[in-house]
């Protein structure tokens, strides 16, 4: 590590100017704040968070129709365990299963399989949430439930794909950004050669990095002699695990299944392409397309949260009046103190450390 920081040092006095890099995952974050990276990095150098938490970007609007699912007699509503505190504009999953609603947590949507085996009278609805990571997984188990005639299983289709967010990041030129630390579980499934626009469009580089201390600090320095050498590519630094172009039989299985749809992004607003909707033959499986969920106000963040702000990058979490005094892990008013991978619940774990009183 002493080495890499040498190397980093010495770039960066060569670059001579002020620059801002964005790891977009959740993990990189928490991995980031966990082994005080901020803390050691040039001055120079600012790290920001982006967008990269799927369970922080899912709009309150739909948690609301969730939950109305949810309150169906004759649904059971499955979900992941850390959609169960996301704030909808008055209640949460876990709130709505206090108040009666029939809602089981599970590990993998597999399981709400068995689940829809074993109750029959019911329709059994998973909460379809995550990143590309996940999707393989959620298109397996309705290949599962298509093969196994297994009728009363559905999901609701909440899944997010990063690439278009990015863009849709880059495109509003809402901040500066001199280079990407791009996320390593979702490139094992979508490759590197999906950012290519990153590079032509933007002209900003990039790396694909693992998760140790070094495997971010390596991917620093890789970034800064790009911005050294004028460069910008879409450069792998986890290529034990990240191929250019993915895992060609997940992503075959995905899109055997769901196509590619606009989607609300919460703190963001609507992306082109960014969400997965059930392709043609496997509409009947959204739980959309036999239960009328009515239309609800896209009206977003409660009063001072600045979720969105910090989900793009614009500002911190302590900068938001609310962090850490209305808005904490055990309260949260905002998605991003909810998840472990969230923006605010990172920063308020590693509140007292020395780079948040700088």
């Amino acid at each position: 590590m002493h080495e890499l920081l040498k190397l980093i040092e010495k770039l960066s006095k060569t670059i001579a100017r002020k620059l801002n890099i964005m790891e977009v995952c959740g993990t990189h974050t928490a991995e980031i704040f966990k082994h005080g990276i901020r803390d050691i990095l040039p001055e120079s150098i600012t790290l920001l968070s982006g967008p990269g938490c799927p369970v922080c970007v899912t709009s309150i609007n739909d948690i609301d129709k969730t939950i109305e699912i949810s309150r169906q007699d004759d649904i059971i509503l499955t979900t992941f365990g850390d959609m169960m505190r996301v704030p909808g504009s008055r209640l949460s999953l876990s709130d709505a299963r206090a108040e009666g609603a029939n809602i089981i947590v599970v590990y993998s949507p597999m399981i709400s399989l068995d689940i829809a085996r074993l109750n029959q009278n019911k329709k059994i609805v998973f909460l379809s949430t995550g990143f590309e990571t996940t999707i393989p997984l959620i298109a397996a188990t309705i290949e599962e439930a298509e093969q196994s005639r297994i009728d009363n299983f559905h999901i609701y289709p909440l899944n997010k794909l990063l690439p278009p967010a990015l863009n849709f990041l880059l495109d509003s030129k809402e901040i500066a950004i001199d280079g990407f630390i791009l996320p390593g579980h979702v490139s094992t499934i979508i490759g590197s050669d999906i950012y290519e626009f990153i590079s032509s469009k933007y002209s900003i580089p990039s790396v694909i990095t693992g998760f140790t201390a070094d495997d971010i600090l390596t991917g620093i320095a890789m970034l800064l002699r790009q911005i050294y050498e004028e460069r910008s590519d879409i450069e792998i630094q986890y290529s034990s695990v990240v191929k250019k172009q993915g895992n060609k039989k997940a992503l075959s299985l995905i899109y055997k299944y769901f196509e590619p749809d606009l989607a609300y992004w919460r703190g963001i607003g609507l992306i082109e392409r960014s969400g997965l909707s059930l392709g043609q033959g496997f509409k009947h499986r959204d739980i959309n397309s036999i239960f009328n969920i009515y239309e609800m106000d896209l009206d977003e963040a409660p009063k001072g949260c600045m979720c969105g702000y910090v989900l793009k990058g614009i500002m911190t979490p302590p900068e938001c009046s609310l962090f850490g005094q209305k808005c904490t892990p055990s309260k949260p008013m905002g998605a991003c103190m909810v998840s472990d991978e969230g923006n605010c619940a990172i920063y308020y774990k590693y509140r007292s450390a020395n780079f948040l009183k700088k």
